[in-house]
């Protein structure tokens, strides 16, 4: 019938993820951007593809062009298998988006059949988590709210993939607070947290709580960088700082630095601003999916289980140190004055360690603190412990067999003691 036989095939997609993206757009106008026959074409060239070139967008162009130049008009063979597997990616990830959506709008489950996660990558990183390791950072394309990935990086060296984590972890944490509040991270685990009247003073008493393990920290403010702290911030070796947003003279000091990341999320930080979305985890062959972590928990619901009920004052802080706990590496116990970090034990295989820890890490004194752990104590030496180091107060979720022997230990040592009932585990 005179057909040629087709050597390339172009298809641009039509824009499912900007048209869901776009404000106020209809279901109606999101299911007419899902393309039918695109991928069609792109599956059936890609498949073909020792005789077909498939590209599937614009920054393929060049390469392909200069390939034919260099080819007589052909495309090296390497070539078209690159561009084989791009388009394969594309339509994947194509589908993925569509699925998400779909099953988000109508699909009963929390958690269907298959996980379809579509995610696009946002750059190389120099190493993984040590030096012999390779990464990559991907962002999901449906991502709403305050997030590293939205992040605009104003100065410093690039991302690594510890800095991500501790980044992402430290945003993480001051998204709960409404005060002007300042994290301290350090692998993945607060070494700092206070709120204050102002952003400067936070930061100074968060740095205070464990200045020997701030070094090479990353850090989270959830409000504008100001002059004052920025100044206080240049004194130290700051491997990263993230805030919604930096005053004129502040970005100027603190880029004196030659490598320090900063980045501004454009955004306010805060409870307000906070989306739920689902946590996945990467294992061994599989991928776990859970629900996001409860919102703060109602202090009208809080049991009190011994002779001695917390002051006001007492519950104020607990509520702060509670906060806190969910957001440390269990075994998580936290020993908090006022709005402040005192002393944090973190990851440690027995609660009772991780008590002793935060006595040992703090750096004032930690009679009259409050104490928090993330799960119930097994054992109640973990609140003799607390009575060692002179806590007054703990709010702890409950539950344990013996329970009983750590609210009789509790009353013993006049402290007061409430339950949540609900677990903050954090396991890594």
């Amino acid at each position: 019938m005179g057909i040629e036989p087709i050597d390339m095939v172009v298809v641009n997609l039509y824009p499912f993820k900007q048209t869901v993206l776009k404000e106020g757009s209809t279901l109606e106008e999101i299911v007419e951007n899902i393309d039918i026959g695109g991928p069609s074409m792109i599956r059936a060239a890609a498949k073909n593809y020792k005789s077909v070139a498939v590209l599937v967008e614009p920054g393929q162009y060049a390469p392909v062009l200069e390939s034919m130049k260099a080819n007589g008009g052909e495309v090296e063979d390497k070539l078209l298998a690159k561009l084989m597997a791009q388009a394969f990616t594309a339509t994947a990830n194509y589908d993925a988006m569509i699925a998400q959506q779909m099953n988000e709008r109508f699909e009963d489950v929390m958690f269907p059949a298959s996980w379809p996660q579509p995610v696009e990558k946002v750059c190389d990183l120099r190493y993984g988590e040590n030096p012999n390791q390779k990464a990559a950072f991907y962002e999901m394309p449906f991502t709403k709210g305050v997030t590293v990935s939205k992040a605009e990086i104003l100065h410093g060296k690039e991302l690594s993939y510890n800095n991500i984590l501790d980044l992402d972890k430290a945003l993480d944490i001051v998204m709960d607070f409404e005060r002007p509040t300042v994290t301290i991270m350090k692998h993945t685990n607060p070494c700092g947290l206070a709120s204050e009247d102002t952003i400067a003073k936070a930061f100074r008493t968060a740095y205070d709580v464990d200045p020997l393990s701030a070094f090479g920290c990353v850090i989270a403010l959830n409000r504008p960088c100001d002059v004052e702290t920025a100044k206080m911030i240049h004194e130290y070796f700051v491997e990263a700082v993230i805030c919604p947003d930096f005053e004129k003279e502040a970005l100027e000091i603190l880029e004196t630095k030659k490598n320090i990341r900063l980045l501004r999320t454009n955004q306010p930080i805060g409870p307000a601003y906070r989306v739920r979305e689902t946590k996945t985890k990467k294992v061994q062959g599989g991928l776990l999916v859970q629900s996001d972590e409860p919102d703060v928990i109602d202090p009208n619901n809080l049991k009190v289980v011994t002779k001695r009920a917390p002051t006001e004052e007492e519950i104020h802080s607990l509520l702060f140190a509670w906060k806190l706990a969910k957001h440390v590496t269990s075994n998580a116990v936290v020993y908090v004055r006022g709005e402040h970090a005192v002393g944090i034990g973190a990851g440690q295989m027995s609660r009772v360690d991780s008590a002793k820890i935060a006595s040992f890490k703090a750096n004032e004194p930690t009679k009259g603190c409050v104490m928090a752990s993330d799960a119930f104590f097994p054992f109640r030496d973990a609140v003799d412990a607390a009575a060692e180091a002179g806590i007054t107060a703990i709010i702890q979720p409950g539950g344990s067999i013996r329970d009983q022997e750590s609210i009789d230990a509790a009353n013993e040592h006049n402290i007061a003691m409430i339950y949540t009932g609900c677990r903050v585990f954090r396991h890594g």
